[in-house]
């Protein structure tokens, strides 16, 4: 996903934030992988690293990857909201 496709993705979201409670959006920033997860993505990476992932690796480490990215856009806007005062 690019910088490009991350911005749309941002706006798209942005004003379903503003709807949200302040408890909801900090649980949103607390978000992370589960820990089997966090394995397999570290797995895929360095295995990407050395040259040795299959195809079907190739698809399901860049659908990490995309997923890694759409999160961290929609915690990025979750701090956004709690910093900005209410309507």
């Amino acid at each position: 996903m690019n910088a490009n496709t991350e911005s749309l993705i941002g706006q798209f979201l942005e004003p379903i934030f503003r709807t949200m409670s302040p408890s909801t959006a900090e649980a949103i920033t607390r978000l992370t992988a589960a820990p089997n997860l966090q394995d397999r993505i570290e797995y895929l990476a360095h295995q990407s690293n050395e040259g040795g992932l299959s195809e079907q690796e190739k698809d399901e480490y860049q659908a990490l990857i995309d997923a890694g990215d759409i999160l961290a856009t929609l915690q990025a806007i979750a701090r956004k909201t709690l910093r900005e005062p209410a309507p």
